[in-house]
């Protein structure tokens, strides 16, 4: 059972500006709630029940909103960077926290409208160091493609490394992930680096399996302006997570 999550929450949010000159982006609300609140409830829902997040921009204001996180049925713990290290500097610097198990890790920015369970479960299922969570999307090379086999095994990120297999499926990657704790052994500590430009090449260059999740889940995302205003009005349609809490709990009681 996966039970610890990570969200990255230190970036500035600079396309937000200048809302975020004074506010960080977790914290700014959508559908009447900050929306790393909507985060951590997906991750409850889906049977998280310790979550690191990272900080730097504004980052107290992120821990005096949610504290120990004890108020929304989780235990929140805080991974503080006295300069930005990206992704997955980020990731390697909350090593100490997040070590001994796997571990699930999602955008501060970001969620998609499907059950966590599923995905967790996926990985626990079919092994490996890395689970990257992808989407078909027609402008999926804007965000860098994700390029898998037909059996869903991850062989380019944002082109690289490469060579591979010829024929493979491009998509995109909305920014959830599950790792192994094997996956530190291919992080270096103290520096910057990015999951997408430097870890995933190096553990598919290395023959390390990554897996790939595929889901045409909707994915609602807090990037700019444009996109905010898309999720407010989405998330105050429905929840994210009713109706997955419904169904995990449907799943329980059939057990």
């Amino acid at each position: 059972m996966i039970r610890r999550a990570m969200v990255l929450a230190a970036g500035r949010g600079t396309r937000l500006a200048p809302l975020t000159d004074t506010m960080p982006k977790p914290l700014v609300p959508v559908a009447g709630r900050p929306f790393v609140e909507h985060i951590l409830a997906f991750l409850r829902a889906g049977g998280i029940e310790e979550v690191v997040l990272n900080l730097h921009h504004l980052g107290h204001l992120i821990e005096q909103h949610l504290g120990d996180g004890s108020r929304l049925g989780l235990r929140v713990r805080y991974s503080w960077e006295d300069e930005l290290l990206d992704t997955g500097g980020g990731i390697k610097r909350a090593e100490s926290l997040l070590g001994g198990e796997p571990f699930a890790v999602i955008n501060g920015d970001s969620v998609l409208d499907l059950a966590l369970a599923d995905v967790l479960e996926h990985h626990e299922r079919h092994g490996g160091v890395a689970t990257m969570v992808v989407r078909p999307d027609a402008d999926a090379a804007r965000y860098g493609l994700i390029e898998l086999d037909a059996d869903d095994r991850v062989w380019r990120v944002a082109g690289r490394p490469a060579g591979g297999p010829t024929t493979l499926r491009p998509f995109m990657f909305p920014g959830l992930q599950i790792f192994d704790p094997a996956v530190f052994q291919w992080m270096d500590a103290d520096v910057a680096f990015s999951l997408t430009r430097v870890t995933y090449p190096r553990l598919i260059e290395a023959g390390v399996t990554v897996r790939g999740f595929v889901t045409g889940a909707r994915w609602i995302n807090i990037d700019t302006p444009d996109a905010l205003a898309a999720a407010d009005t989405e998330l105050r349609r429905h929840s994210l997570t009713d109706r997955h809490r419904a169904r995990r709990q449907g799943c329980r009681e059939g057990a």
